[in-house]
């Protein structure tokens, strides 16, 4: 549910580039947003993938192992992507940081359901 929130969001910020900036800005502002929504998705699949239940420290091993692929999945993909293509970086990051919008408000939810 989060990284589906995540790119959506990233969608929007992509077409309100597109809309005001260019074809090739949107273009830059999905990537952005794709990166930090698959950055999202390996660290749920890397910090989940096992059951710990009642077990703090394997879930704390799982949170922190799967922080750190989330750490490094996104340094790839925007190595990958600003060698690969000259995308522009203002979209691109802006693409980015939207998805954090959807974290922080997923945070927000279960903070105030508990």
């Amino acid at each position: 549910m989060l990284v589906a929130g995540q790119a959506a969001i990233a969608g929007v910020v992509a077409l309100v580039c597109a809309a005001s900036i260019g074809l090739q800005a949107g273009l830059a502002a999905v990537v952005g947003g794709g990166i930090g929504a698959a950055a999202s998705l390996a660290q749920v699949a890397s910090g989940f993938r096992r059951s710990a239940a009642g077990d703090a420290k394997a879930i704390a091993r799982g949170f922190y192992r799967g922080e750190a692929l989330k750490i490094a999945v996104t340094v790839m993909l925007f190595v990958l992507a600003l060698r690969g293509r000259h995308f522009a970086p203002g979209p691109m990051l802006a693409g980015y940081v939207a998805t954090f919008v959807a974290y922080w408000v997923a945070l927000a939810r279960m903070t105030r359901a508990s």
